[in-house]
This record gives C-alpha cells, sequence and structure tokens, in this order.
C-alpha cells in the first residue's frame, strides 16, 4: 500500500462504524467512508466534539452538522497549500491520500532536467497541477465543472502560483483529448482521476467499468516521443489495482518500455496503527 505519511496538517485519528474522525489543521470533522466496516470504540473525544459533522440522510445525500468550522481555511503539505471547504456530500475539496502521487510527480519532474508539459484530466481542485507546477514543469488542466476549476486556481494562488505556466480549461476530458489529437499536441506526463459514474455536458453517460479502457486508450494518443510518466487514479472499490497497472501496460507499457506500478492507496489511522484504504492507483514511468 502506497501511504500519504508525510502530512502535518492532516491526520486521520480514528475511523469505524462507517466514518472516519479526521484533522484538517485544527478543525476535526467527522465524515462517512464506506470503508471503514470494522468497530471503533470512540475513545477519542473528539469523536463527540467535532466542529463538524456530516450526516447522511435515509433519502439520500445529507448534510454538515456544523459548529464553529469556518467556511474554509488553509492546509499545507511540505511546499504545497490548498484551501479546504466543507461541500456537499461530503467532500472537503482535497484527498489527502493523494500525496503520494503528488510526491511522485513532483520527483520525477525535477529528475527529468528537461522541460515537462504535464496533462491533467478530471483535474478536480488541481492538487495534482498545484504539485506539478510547482515542481517546474507546465500544465493543462481540464476538468468540467467550472466551479472546481475556479477553486483550482485558487489553490494555485495559495502556493505561490499564479504566475506559473497552467492553462485553466473547463471541458469534457475526452472531447478535449479527441481536440488536442486534431490539433497534433502532445504532452510528456499524464494524470488521470476519472469518476466512477458520472454524465457529460451532453447527457452522456460514464461508467468507470466500461469507459476506461477506452479512454486510457485515446489518452496515450496525446503522449509525446518521449513521455515520462503516467498516474491513473481509481475510487471504485471493486477495481483492483492490478487492473490499472494492466491498462497502463498495455496501452502505454508496450509502447514505451518502461515500468509500471499498482497499489492501493491509504491513509495511516493514529488510534489504530493501520491504514485505511482509499481507492488504487497505477503508475507508468520511463526508463530514462
Amino acid at each position: 500500500m502506497w501511504i500519504a505519511e508525510g502530512w502535518r496538517d492532516y491526520e486521520l485519528l480514528d475511523c469505524g462504524g462507517g466514518e472516519k474522525l479526521e484533522r484538517w489543521d485544527r478543525q476535526i470533522l467527522v465524515r462517512p467512508d464506506p470503508q471503514a466496516i470494522w468497530e471503533t470504540d470512540h475513545a477519542d473525544p473528539r469523536w463527540h466534539s467535532a466542529d463538524a459533522r456530516y450526516s447522511r440522510s435515509s433519502t439520500g445525500g445529507g448534510h454538515w452538522d456544523r459548529k464553529k468550522v469556518p467556511e474554509s481555511w488553509p492546509v499545507r503539505y511540505k511546499e504545497l497549500t490548498f484551501q479546504v471547504k466543507p461541500m456537499n456530500f461530503k467532500h472537503t475539496g482535497l484527498f489527502p491520500e493523494q500525496a503520494v502521487n503528488w510526491d511522485f510527480a513532483m520527483e520525477q519532474i525535477r529528475r527529468a532536467d528537461r522541460p515537462i508539459r504535464v496533462l491533467n484530466l478530471f483535474a478536480y481542485t488541481g492538487a495534482a497541477t498545484v504539485a506539478c507546477a510547482k515542481a517546474g514543469a507546465s500544465v493543462c488542466h481540464v476538468d468540467a465543472a467550472k466551479g472546481m476549476v475556479a477553486w483550482a486556481r485558487e489553490n494555485a494562488r495559495c502556493s505561490g502560483l499564479e504566475d506559473a505556466p497552467i492553462r485553466w480549461i473547463v471541458d469534457d476530458c475526452a472531447k478535449f483529448v479527441e481536440r488536442e489529437i486534431r490539433r497534433g499536441k502532445t504532452y510528456d506526463a499524464i494524470i488521470m482521476d476519472p469518476p466512477s459514474y458520472g454524465r457529460g455536458p451532453g447527457g452522456e453517460v460514464w461508467k468507470l467499468e466500461e469507459n476506461l479502457y477506452p479512454f486510457v486508450r485515446l489518452c496515450a494518443r496525446v503522449l509525446s516521443d518521449k513521455p515520462l510518466f503516467v498516474i491513473l487514479n481509481s475510487y471504485t472499490t471493486g477495481l483492483a489495482p492490478s487492473v490499472l497497472g494492466y491498462i497502463l501496460q498495455l496501452l502505454v507499457g508496450r509502447r514505451f518500455g518502461g515500468k509500471v506500478t499498482w497499489d492501493e492507496l491509504g491513509l495511516p489511522c493514529t488510534a489504530s496503527g493501520m491504514a485505511l484504504p482509499c481507492g488504487a492507483a497505477g503508475r507508468w514511468v520511463s526508463g530514462e
């Protein structure tokens, strides 16, 4: 398991009973987590005094019960700074387990010793965009939600990257890649974080198990002649990490050589000393 152990402003304090107790800087949140199916004794008193708790509704969805939590606040990861805020459907705008992929991308970019162009698809609030730009890459950030792209711009400003070479694109990811292919544009690295299920602006249905392989095959066509890395994320619990590795080997490794790895992503839990699984990732990296 790739475990995000480098955090100071984030901590998974405890988890169990379908929930997790988290510290985001000084704010304590309780949020649902479908993986935490074991029991916990709730010995940490912060379970009962949390600043905000997300409660699911029996009819679907849910809501935040807030005490004194602000609308938004900054959290830092090493040299990166992000704005987090409790959103609808339990999210905060940041997935802390992804820090292992930020570290990986930044290391690859800095070691390359050449200009690197990164394409970040389903880029959400731009944590990976910020990480790659901080490491010196130029980044094309693509997400279909205008509000998420605006939030990503804010995260770039928080990390001192308001003038960094980042293209901010509000568009359907597949349609954007198709246009880049027609334009002859290429990228040295691609990061993909597709949803398990979604609908496009024209009502198109996205199902990960059906659409992931053809989507990665499409994206492989915008890789440069000397690509550096590809990261493929999945939050679908039924999809094994090795599936992501298999896809990358077939579509990228066979063409460019290099190395493919895959694993679960996890967050260390202070109370238990174990790690909470948080999805999976596959990585391809060149042999340079």
